[in-house]
């Protein structure tokens, strides 16, 4: 909090601006000279927050990040732009005009839900956290519609607010927490909390056991770019409805009870689904949309004979089948001059930095190989992506 204090004053500020691109190698140097004119614990603390700032851009977009204040946990665990922002246009759509933001952090989804046009009460107990999240909604003019008030959450009334959002801490002193019960606060708690409000959302590792979803709950996986970044629990929208959603889009796949895909023999193409679509248990919603089958019943890998596109899996053109060998692989990549290799794994124990230490590949082609199991055999396939339709 010292740190914070010294960075929002005039000086502190200058020193920001004037340390803002500075590269790592470049630090020693920098301070070095900037000491000469400034105290040394304001020059490291610009220097540290610079660092948080180059860090932050690929979470906020960088205009904002060169304006927001950091600390390295919320740096780490704060909400991405692209899904706070998701969050907080369903919230809107809603018609939800207030949220009590309970385990606020650094305020990432404070600031979405405010460029919502959404007033916001924003929580943390922790006073260093909750001081950064006042900062950067000043710095980012949002002081008018965010409240940061410094408090434990499980005191807070949050009556008086349309909506609840909770997003509970998911580490301790041994790195992440994956019992939702473990989490702070424990997670039975929040779903209390949502229990009580007209709407609400809680944040929860994408990891979550589906039996621990509430039944009156609609649960969500959220994908950025490929990534699965979190599961949501809305309450007060439709419930029992399961739905993975990928961003930018946003594009979202509905449940709509399906069996499991049969498994069928490998066709000529094969799809991987958006990790948001397998965490929500949606493979045999996207296995329709294609018209495939499973290569074996325990992977989310889906075959077909036919192109299809869709956005919830991504397509590989087969051309090899062969069963696991290094050798075999080795000789067949030396034949067709691949250089550029993809290892892909699913079901698989052979990590794929060891196999391409091994069949070591040289020359002008790509190709991508799949290690997994088809039919229960440990299998690669080969190939490389498909044509966008």
């Amino acid at each position: 909090m010292n740190d914070l204090h010294a960075l929002l004053t005039p000086e502190g500020r200058a020193l920001l601006d004037e340390v803002r691109d500075t590269a790592p190698a470049d630090e020693l140097a920098v301070a070095t000279r900037l000491r000469r004119d400034h105290p040394a614990e304001l020059v490291s603390a610009a220097l540290g927050q610079a660092r948080l700032r180059q860090r932050a851009a690929a979470k906020f977009a960088a205009e904002d990040a060169r304006r927001m204040f950091f600390t390295p946990n919320g740096v780490e665990q704060s909400t991405r732009t692209s899904v706070a922002t998701y969050r907080a246009r369903r919230f809107a759509e809603l018609g939800v005009t207030s949220v009590a933001d309970l385990c606020c952090g650094i305020g990432g989804d404070a600031i979405a839900l405010a460029r919502a046009g959404i007033r916001v009460l924003a929580v943390d107990r922790d006073p260093s956290t909750a001081a950064v999240a006042r900062a950067n909604a000043d710095a980012l003019g949002l002081a008018g519609l965010i409240e940061v008030r410094e408090s434990d959450v499980t005191e807070v009334d949050a009556a008086a607010y349309d909506a609840v959002f909770v997003d509970p801490a998911r580490r301790g002193g041994r790195g992440r927490v994956f019992d939702p019960e473990a989490y702070s606060p424990p997670l039975s708690w929040a779903v209390d909390a949502a229990r009580k409000a007209r709407h609400a959302a809680l944040k929860v590792a994408p990891g979550i056991p589906h039996e621990a979803v509430p039944a009156e709950a609609e649960a969500e996986w959220i994908s950025d770019g490929g990534d699965v970044k979190e599961a949501v629990l809305w309450f007060g929208t439709d419930p029992g409805v399961v739905r993975a959603t990928l961003l930018p889009g946003p594009r979202t796949l509905l449940s709509r009870g399906l069996p499991n895909p049969g498994v069928r023999p490998v066709g000529r193409y094969l799809y991987e689904p958006d990790g948001a679509v397998i965490r929500a248990h949606l493979v045999a919603e996207a296995a329709e949309e294609v018209g495939g089958g499973l290569v074996d019943e325990t992977i989310a890998y889906v075959t077909a004979d036919e192109l299809r596109p869709t956005v919830y899996a991504s397509a590989y053109e087969i051309t090899d089948q062969l069963h696991f060998s290094v050798k075999r692989l080795k000789a067949l990549l030396r034949e067709r001059e691949v250089g550029v290799l993809t290892v892909k794994k699913r079901g698989s124990a052979v990590e794929p930095e060891e196999l391409r230490r091994k069949v070591k590949p040289q020359g002008p082609n790509a190709a991508t190989v799949f290690l997994t199991r088809v039919a229960g055999a440990p299998t690669m396939l080969i190939g490389h992506p498909a044509p966008a339709g």
